[in-house]
C-alpha cells in the first residue's frame, strides 16, 4: 500500500510538472503578438454573438467573410465553420474582455487539457506510465502543438475532443460505465468543432471495431447512429456552404490528382515535422538487437499490436480524408493526429529504453535537438512586431472610429482592433467607395487570387494626388505570423520593407 501510493505521488508530481512547463509554454507572452487573419476572424465572429446570439459574417459596419460565396447563410449566419470554438470564445470575451490575450486564452487552455488528456488516454491504451510520460512530455515540447495551441482558432479544441473520442471508444469496447455518454458527448463537440475531423474519427471507430472488435460492432454501430443523428441536421446545413473546392483551381472534391498531390503533401509534413524518419530505424534496431540476443523478435502482446492499430488507422484515414475534402494542404489540418503521432513515437522511444535507458534518453534529445524549441522559447520570451500591429497602432492614434481604411490582406485584423469600417480583404464587396477612403493600405505581398484584385482596383482607380504617403516601422512580411512550421517566425523580421500607409490630403 506504502509503495502504491509512493508510485500515486511520482504520478501526480511527473503531471503537476508538465502542466507547469505547458503552462509556461502556452500562455507566455500570449498577448504580445497581434492576431493574424484567421484569428481575427474567430473574434471577430465570436463577438458578434454577444450582441446578435449567433455568429453573423457582418456587425452592420463590416464584412467578415474570406470565402464570399461560401461562408455566410442567410441574415449573413456564420455556416463556414462549426460553432464551438465561437460560442467558448464569446464566453470569455464576456466574462474578462475583449482583448488580444483573452481572443488565445481558452485555446491555449485547451492545448494544456490535451497533454494530460493524452496522459491519461496513453496509460489506458498501453497499460504503460512509461509510454504515457514520454507522449505527454513530447506533446509538451512539440513546436508544432504548441504554436496550434496558441492560436485563437478551432486547432486545439480539435485536438482535445478528438483524444477525447478515441479515450472513450476504448473505455466502451472495455464495457466501462459512462463511457458511451462520453464517447456521444466528445463526438458531437468534435463536429462542433470542425466536422472533417469529426469524420474521421467515427470513420476509424467504425473500421478498428470491423477489423478487431466485430463483437462490438452492433453497440458500436448504434452509437455511431446516435451520433450522426444528433448531428444530421447541421451536417445538412453545413453541406451547403461548398467548403470542399480549390480556391486556386476550383477544382471538384473528386479530382484523383488533387488528392494524390494532397496525401503527398500532408505525409512529408508529418515526417519532417512530427515524425522524423530516422525513427524508422529504431525498429529495425530492436529487431537486430532480440535476434542477436535470441530474443523473440516480435512482441507476443497482441494488445499492444492493436492498440497500434488503432492509432495508425486513426492516422491514416485522417490524411485520406484530408486529401480529398481539404482545399489546400495546410499543416493546421493535421491538429487532431499530433497527439496521436506523438504516442506512437513514445513507443519506440520505451522500447528503445527497453533495450538500453541510454538509448530512449538519446532519441528523446535528438528529437528536441532536430526541433526548433530554442527559437521558440526565444519567441515567448522577446517582443515581436508584426505588420498588424504597427497598422492599427498607427491607425488608432491617427484617425478615428469613423474613418474609411481600404486594405488588400489583413482587413480582419484591422476590423477587430479599430472598429473602424474597413473594405478590401478578401470579402468580395464592392470597392467604389475606396476611392474617397481616408486611409488606402497596399501591402506588398500578393495572397491570393482576391487580394491580387482588389490591389488592381485600389491602383488603378485611387486619385493618389489626394493621398500622402507615410512609412511605418514595421516590417511588411505576408502575415502578422502564421500557424504553420514552414511560415512560422519566431521573432522580428528586420530584413523587410517597412509597411507603407496612405493618408487621405484634407
Amino acid at each position: 500500500m506504502k509503495i502504491s501510493l509512493t508510485e500515486k505521488n511520482k504520478e501526480y508530481a511527473f503531471l503537476i510538472l508538465l502542466l507547469c512547463c505547458s503552462s509556461f509554454f502556452l500562455h507566455a507572452n500570449l498577448g504580445n503578438q497581434y492576431l493574424w487573419q484567421d484569428e481575427a476572424e474567430t473574434a471577430l465572429l465570436s463577438r458578434t454573438i454577444l450582441e446578435h446570439g449567433v455568429p453573423l459574417g457582418y456587425d452592420g459596419k463590416n464584412y467578415f467573410s474570406q470565402y464570399p460565396e461560401k461562408d455566410r447563410g442567410k441574415n449573413y449566419i456564420w455556416r463556414y465553420h462549426p460553432w464551438f470554438p465561437f460560442y467558448l470564445l464569446s464566453a470569455f470575451f464576456y466574462i474578462f474582455g475583449i482583448n488580444t490575450f483573452f481572443a488565445r486564452l481558452p485555446f491555449a487552455l485547451f492545448g494544456i487539457a490535451t497533454i494530460i488528456l493524452t496522459y491519461y488516454f496513453t496509460k489506458t491504451l498501453f497499460k504503460d506510465k512509461r509510454v504515457a510520460g514520454v507522449a505527454a512530455f513530447l506533446l509538451t515540447v512539440s513546436v508544432p502543438f504548441l504554436i496550434l495551441s496558441r492560436q485563437c482558432r478551432y486547432y486545439s479544441p480539435t485536438m482535445f475532443f478528438s483524444v477525447l473520442g478515441l479515450y472513450s471508444f476504448i473505455n466502451v469496447l472495455e464495457g466501462k460505465k459512462k463511457a458511451s455518454v462520453v464517447f456521444v458527448i466528445s463526438s458531437t463537440l468534435l463536429f462542433h468543432c470542425n466536422y472533417v475531423s469529426y469524420a474521421a474519427l467515427i470513420s476509424t471507430f467504425f473500421f478498428y471495431t470491423l477489423l478487431l472488435h466485430r463483437n462490438n460492432l452492433r453497440a458500436v454501430l448504434l452509437l455511431l447512429a446516435i451520433i450522426i443523428l444528433v448531428n444530421f441536421p447541421w451536417i445538412i446545413w453545413f453541406a451547403g456552404s461548398q467548403f470542399n473546392t480549390n480556391e486556386i483551381d476550383n477544382t471538384s472534391v473528386f479530382n484523383f490528382a488533387k488528392f494524390l498531390k494532397l496525401n503527398r503533401v500532408y505525409i512529408s509534413h508529418v515526417m519532417k515535422y512530427l515524425f522524423h524518419p530516422f525513427l524508422l530505424l529504431c525498429p529495425i534496431f530492436i529487431v537486430g538487437y532480440r535476434w542477436k540476443k535470441s530474443e523473440p523478435i516480435f512482441s507476443k502482446d497482441i494488445f499492444a499490436w492493436k492498440s497500434l492499430l488503432l492509432l495508425v488507422l486513426f492516422i491514416f484515414i485522417n490524411l485520406q480524408i484530408l486529401s480529398i475534402v481539404a482545399p489546400l494542404p495546410f499543416f493546421r489540418y493535421l491538429a487532431p493526429v499530433i497527439p496521436v503521432v506523438y504516442i506512437i513515437i513514445a513507443v519506440i522511444v520505451v522500447s528503445m529504453v527497453n533495450v538500453h535507458v541510454v538509448f530512449g534518453i538519446g532519441i528523446i534529445v535528438i528529437l528536441i535537438y532536430m526541433g526548433t524549441l530554442h527559437k521558440f522559447i526565444y519567441e515567448i520570451t522577446h517582443d515581436y512586431d508584426g505588420p498588424i500591429e504597427g497598422i492599427v497602432k498607427f491607425l488608432k492614434q491617427n484617425g478615428n472610429k469613423d474613418d474609411l481604411v481600404a486594405i488588400t490582406y489583413g482587413d480582419l485584423p484591422v476590423k477587430f482592433y479599430t472598429n473602424m469600417r474597413v473594405i478590401g480583404g478578401l470579402t468580395g464587396e464592392d470597392l467604389s467607395p475606396a476611392k474617397e477612403a481616408d486611409w488606402i493600405i497596399v501591402r506588398r505581398y500578393l495572397i491570393c487570387h482576391k487580394d491580387r484584385a482588389v490591389r488592381k482596383y485600389l491602383i488603378e482607380n485611387i486619385p493618389w494626388k489626394n493621398y500622402q504617403g507615410i512609412i511605418i516601422d514595421y516590417p511588411d512580411i505576408p502575415f502578422e505570423n502564421r500557424e504553420s512550421p514552414q511560415f512560422h517566425r519566431y521573432k522580428t523580421e528586420m530584413k523587410e520593407q517597412k509597411v507603407f500607409i496612405c493618408r487621405r490630403i484634407r
